[in-house]
């Protein structure tokens, strides 16, 4: 079937997010300005909640799972994978080739939900994280290239690069980038708090805590990505021989910091597959 064919298929170019929790949430607030409200549709199994975000974001919501598939070209699993089976029976009719499904659960594989849509349906999985709220997300995307026009790349390009950063990896990956970004924001907010926490202990006001440990872990992370060098070099820069840094790497080191860091990835590894 060519591309054209499947295009027409599809007469609206419309994005639609089945689910807004946390992600579909984060996915909605990073897509503002960036594609227009009438090209945005949601659904969620909460009745109040959905009317209460449309009130706070002027996107309209579809009564169903159903619905809001057959008016969108782009069609967002944004549910716990739980819930996947029924979802995926509510939009197998109305999927057609023309359609895009993109899915953010972790472990479920492209050909597990083309399968469950008829075999057909072409399907990006994409694993973003909740910074994407403030545009400084990072998303890996996976999915067949061949199948899929030059403007619809550009599109998915769109909807992630309006999240923050994204690139392309192969979906065998996805589960490590569940560990590397998907699920690592918790980890670094919980250094955050309590790296915080241990400076309130020497008479630090605790909101002020709050912005020299956040503001010390974003500009970290920007002379990582800016400066290109390794982050080992990074550290070693910090390290005066002798000095406070190196005391306190040395600490780190003692209680297992780097172990932790594997083992936490690890099981979140595991539960990802």
């Amino acid at each position: 079937m060519t591309q054209q064919v499947r295009q027409k298929e599809v007469a609206m170019a419309k994005i639609g997010f089945i689910g807004m929790g946390n992600m579909g949430q984060a996915m909605l607030k990073g897509l503002e300005g960036v594609v227009d409200k009438a090209d945005i549709l949601f659904t969620d199994a909460h009745k109040e909640k959905a009317r209460q975000i449309f009130h706070d974001t002027g996107v309209m919501f579809s009564e169903s799972n159903a619905e809001l598939a057959s008016k969108c070209k782009y069609i967002v699993l944004a549910v716990k994978p739980v819930v996947y089976p029924t979802v995926l029976k509510n939009i197998a009719d109305i999927v057609k080739p023309g359609h895009v499904v993109i899915s953010l659960a972790p472990g479920i594989s492209i050909e597990q939900i083309s399968n469950r849509l008829g075999g057909d349906a072409r399907i990006v999985r994409a694993m973003p994280n909740t910074p994407a709220l403030v545009g400084m997300g990072m998303t890996g995307i996976a999915y067949n290239e061949k199948d899929f026009s030059q403007e619809e790349i550009a599109d998915i390009d769109q909807i992630f690069g309006a999240l923050g950063r994204f690139q392309k990896v192969d979906e065998k990956l996805i589960s490590a980038v569940v560990c590397a970004s998907g699920s690592s924001p918790a980890y670094v907010y919980m250094f955050i708090e309590a790296l915080a926490d241990s400076v309130v202990k020497y008479g630090m006001p605790r909101k002020q805590a709050y912005e020299f440990a956040a503001q010390a872990v974003m500009g970290s992370a920007k002379m990582v990505l800016e400066t290109g060098a390794h982050p080992g070099k990074l550290k070693d820069d910090v390290c005066s021989p002798g000095g406070t840094t190196i005391a306190g790497v040395a600490a780190l080191e003692q209680k297992g910091f780097r172990s932790a860091i594997f083992a936490a990835t690890d099981a979140c590894y595991e539960k990802a597959k």
